[in-house]
């Protein structure tokens, strides 16, 4: 792929008395963990605006052109710093058939993961924004920090608020393949990668440092999405690959292979670093929050750690 390859942009960071937007572009939350959420976000020094209330419609938060309105104003608003999903689900896709990318004005600070991925990557992809692949207010802000299926508070006020130092995460993992490498950070969910492929917007992985996680598959379907990235090429050129712990993936039947051999076997002939097993995403750990766009240095020896060397946000 030879897509030019934007200079990155960057939105204002998030310090204590930012404004938090929230939007729901996907499915819809339980109100309890919406609202348990937003009172860590407070917690956190942020100002959190009540999010406007939508009808859900089956496996959606609301109507399509309701989720657009909602999401377009919401970045839009001269007086939100920063916005949050509620959770991920099933629906963005939808708001990209709206021309969503020609819409949205002024890069912000958009944190999530899943199903919001698919903006992330978006965005990425056509206007160079960076993203913030993160908590969200009922999936990761609502269980707390550092608590099980909460979020890892360091990396998030690191990644929506340095401006000026390089960082450490630690990845908390394994390296399935030793070494090092660098290149900017682009990735995320496997399921949404996949149906990026053919689009044009394509995460491109040329150079890059990739994440990839998911949930709720099985190692024959995460096999299957694998190899066909393979056979699509998509990770040619690919430096380095920071793996999730995916949750709830466990084999159909005794004697199966296990997601982590399943990713040895068809990632270990790219010869390129891997770090597996990292809470990142779908996760039961207290979920990292990882800049998309920026330069990085993945160290794939021990528990592996993802050096920052780019701030992903600016005054």
């Amino acid at each position: 792929m030879n897509r030019h390859i934007y200079k990155l942009q960057k939105p204002k960071p998030l310090k204590k008395g930012a404004r938090i937007g929230i939007v729901s572009p996907s499915s819809p939350a339980e109100a309890n963990a919406i609202a348990a959420g937003m009172e860590e976000l407070r917690r956190l020094g942020f100002v959190v605006e009540e999010p406007p209330a939508m009808g859900a419609q089956g496996y959606f938060a609301g109507g399509h052109e309701e989720r657009l309105q909602q999401f377009c104003k919401t970045v839009h608003n001269k007086n939100m710093d920063g916005v949050i999903a509620t959770r991920g689900g099933y629906g963005a896709n939808y708001l990209i058939d709206f021309r969503l990318s020609t819409r949205l004005q002024r890069p912000k600070c958009i944190v999530g993961f899943s199903d919001l991925n698919i903006i992330q990557s978006l965005m990425l992809e056509v206007r160079g924004w960076a993203g913030f692949y993160g908590p969200m207010v009922a999936a990761g802000f609502h269980q707390g920090s550092g608590q099980p299926s909460g979020y890892d508070m360091a990396s998030f006020l690191q990644a929506v608020g340095e401006t000026e130092r390089k960082w450490n995460i630690p990845l908390r993992g394994t390296a399935l393949v030793s070494g090092s490498a660098s290149g900017r950070i682009v990735g995320g969910c496997l399921t949404m990668l996949q149906t990026t492929v053919g689009t044009d917007f394509q995460v491109n992985a040329k150079g890059a440092i990739l994440l990839l996680e998911d949930r709720g598959v099985k190692p024959y379907q995460v096999d299957r999405m694998l190899r066909h990235l393979v056979q699509a090429g998509f990770f040619s050129g690919v430096k380095g690959i920071v793996l999730g712990d995916f949750p709830d993936c466990d084999p159909p039947m005794a004697g199966s292979p296990i997601v982590p051999e399943i990713c040895v076997e068809v990632l270990g002939p790219l010869r390129v670093p891997i770090v597996y097993g990292a809470p990142i995403g779908h996760t039961k750990r207290a979920m990292l929050t990882i800049p998309l766009g920026v330069k990085a240095r993945l160290q794939a020896k021990g528990e592996g750690t993802l050096e920052i060397m780019e701030t992903a946000v600016e005054e």
